[in-house]
């Protein structure tokens, strides 16, 4: 069982999080400066574990919803955690987001289709095409990471994978191979630059973080899935 409590403990000096103490706060506070994430730090109470357990094993990405989630035979601690989930969707929900309570056993990996990985187990920033932001929230196995900007480099800047993207498209570095770049996604995805330090995003914590869209007043928070062993159980997370 995870300790659904462990404390986050960003690294010394990290200058893109601002942490507030209520929904509220997440909602109201600003993105600004370097600040492309917000963290509601929070301790819960429950066996989220359990969850995933009781629901069995998958071999997709399966939403729950509230429905299914009150048809689980749960013990008391495991009730506590579904009490938690359901509160966590409704709170999404008021504020106009519409969350998924998704259990992973994996997400897709690009394999070698392209000259640039494109699966979220590569660092990488969301995008929309009208401003919003990214909450999400993880309640077990693993959770997400985040990393500064400074700290993290597009593939599609390094030479030999723009070379590689260059050579795919067939043509020359003109609008057409920008155009290219971001219709498959490449312009998204980055890597570490050597001494990095990612930071968790920890466990029962709820994040508000910054997308790539038009109005944003700052850079997206560039972040990763975690990687799942196999034969480990889903991870439990919620996204909008």
């Amino acid at each position: 069982m995870n300790d659904i409590s462990e404390s986050l403990q960003p690294a010394s000096g990290l200058d893109c999080v601002r942490f507030v103490d209520s929904f509220s706060e997440l909602l109201a506070a600003r993105f600004e400066g370097k600040v492309n994430a917000i963290c509601w730090k929070r301790s819960l109470e429950g066996n989220f574990d359990e969850i995933a357990e009781v629901v069995g094993e998958l071999d997709e990405i399966t939403s729950l919803e509230e429905d299914d989630l009150e048809s689980l035979n749960l013990s008391p601690a495991g009730a506590a955690a579904r009490a938690q989930l359901i509160e966590d969707l409704r709170l999404l929900r008021s504020a106009g987001l519409q969350p998924n309570l998704d259990l992973i056993p994996s997400y897709p990996r690009s394999g070698s289709a392209g000259a640039i990985p494109v699966d979220v187990y590569d660092f990488h920033a969301d995008s929309a095409t009208v401003a919003t932001d990214t909450f999400l929230c993880s309640y077990t196995v693993a959770s997400s990471e985040g990393i500064r900007n400074e700290e993290a480099v597009r593939y599609v800047d390094l030479p030999d994978y723009r070379a590689q993207a260059l050579q795919e498209y067939g043509g020359a570095a003109d609008a057409g191979f920008a155009a290219y770049l971001t219709e498959r996604f490449y312009d998204l995805h980055y890597a570490a630059r050597e001494g990095a330090k990612p930071y968790p995003f920890g466990f029962g914590h709820l994040w508000r973080i910054a997308t790539l869209c038009p109005g944003s007043p700052v850079l997206p928070c560039i972040h990763r899935a975690p990687t799942t062993r196999d034969g480990e159980a889903a991870r439990l997370l919620l996204i909008s």
